[in-house]
């Protein structure tokens, strides 16, 4: 019977210390406020918001907590203000709704701002007209998964990124949905982080923006409708694998854009009508491997100032040019592509063609050096060219070409060419 007395006094014991471990905030309830909350919580405890639109001065988590909304909680910025500022360890933010943050061309105001806090986790909310939707700045080992990010930005000046992350590393980015921003994703000065599946679409500038990150690593994820799908520039080490480049289109777009960049990998991706797929400029020692190259203004541009990549392994199929450059020296390789325009020869039936094949043709030097000849593109005269060049290839790069062009396309997996 003892033992009875002490074990019920121990579990209502528990039972009493969980229940002190959580706050609820209601429209109805003893604590009404969110404010009210941060300040009765402490460390580690739980607050529980229930629906409601709260309207409340910008909030601020500075201990180790977890914020869950229960049904639909609308943090509304009344657009005057950043929502909510973070800077403890260990704050998890799940659920929400953000809305409404005021425009400055002075400061980045955000939905959510961690600074300085390490371990946070921020995920499945929603972002609506948020200027920045959630800015990261000297934080590690955070994870940005399942969020809603939407804006209705018509002007670069007067929007921010969607996902913003500052002097941080070991961050994962995943599955979050990211529309009409200035920037998708941005990353300065970031190290040692994943951006994985992923949809950034119609973004006005970048899906997704490096600068000066290393080490980081994207893959599969869709870029599509944006000023340029992907721009990486002064970064190294970064690997990027199975993502989609899709209809990134007007007159200086791009699926990706390669700009100081060194000792990287792309690979298995897909570029789909893009204006360039690829543009390359200042790109070393970096590998293209396997990836499709469909439909395309440009497959890719390269420009003489990039060293040593290979280009290997890879499809080209119905793009308007597959290779162009801006000289006659050329210190990349081509080797072992399927090309759909080669109109080569295999006697032994190897798979491989007999002679080999130049990518660039003489016309796309022509556009490069001026530009509005563009508009001869589908005329007789370029047919005639190609085939000249074709018999004596004299002007395009001599260093240019692929000695092992491959018969067939190589198949992909379904989940990398069906996406």
């Amino acid at each position: 019977m003892k033992k009875t007395l002490t074990l019920l006094v121990l579990v209502l014991g528990l039972a009493a210390s969980a229940a002190a471990r959580q706050v609820v905030v209601s429209p109805e309830g003893p604590v009404r406020t969110l404010t009210e909350a941060l300040a009765r919580a402490g460390a580690g405890e739980r607050i529980v918001v229930r629906a409601g639109i709260y309207r409340e001065p910008t909030l601020v988590v500075d201990r180790p907590l977890t914020l869950e909304a229960e049904g639909e909680v609308v943090l509304d910025g009344q657009g005057e203000r950043q929502i909510m500022t973070v800077t403890a360890d260990d704050v998890t933010i799940r659920g929400f709704t953000f809305r409404n943050v005021g425009v400055s061309y002075v400061e980045d105001r955000a939905g959510v701002k961690v600074d300085g806090g390490m371990r946070c986790v921020i995920e499945n909310n929603r972002f609506e007209n948020t200027f920045f939707a959630i800015y990261i700045a000297r934080s590690a080992g955070c994870r940005v998964a399942g969020n809603q990010i939407r804006g209705n930005y018509t002007r670069e000046a007067a929007s921010g990124n969607g996902i913003h992350l500052w002097y941080s590393r070991d961050v994962v980015i995943e599955n979050n949905r990211i529309h009409g921003q200035r920037d998708g994703i941005y990353f300065e000065f970031v190290e040692d982080t994943v951006v994985r599946g992923n949809e950034s679409f119609e973004n006005l500038r970048y899906g997704l923006h490096f600068m000066f990150s290393d080490r980081c690593r994207y893959e599969g994820n869709t870029f599509r409708v944006n000023r340029a799908g992907v721009a990486v520039m002064y970064s190294r080490n970064v690997e990027m694998t199975g993502n989609r480049f899709v209809d990134n289109w007007g007159s200086a777009a791009f699926g990706l854009l390669m700009k100081d960049i060194r000792d990287s990998r792309v690979e298995a991706n897909r570029f789909v009508r893009n204006t360039v797929g690829l543009y390359a400029e200042g790109m070393n020692r970096t590998d293209v491997r396997a990836n499709d190259f469909v439909e395309n203004g440009w497959a890719v541009k390269i420009l003489a100032n990039s060293l040593d990549n290979r280009f290997r392994e890879n499809n080209f199929v119905g793009n308007a040019f597959d290779v162009a450059t801006n000289s006659r020296a050329s210190y990349s390789t081509f080797t072992a592509n399927y090309w759909d325009r080669y109109e080569g020869y295999d006697l032994d039936r190897d798979g491989v063609g007999d002679v080999p094949f130049r990518p660039v043709r003489l016309f796309s030097l022509i556009v490069e050096q001026n530009e509005p000849a563009l508009i001869l593109l589908r005329s007789f005269f370029i047919d005639l060219l190609d085939a000249a060049e074709r018999v004596l290839p004299v002007l395009t790069p001599e260093a240019l070409l692929d000695e092992a062009p491959q018969m067939k396309p190589y198949p992909r997996s379904p989940l990398v060419a069906g996406r």
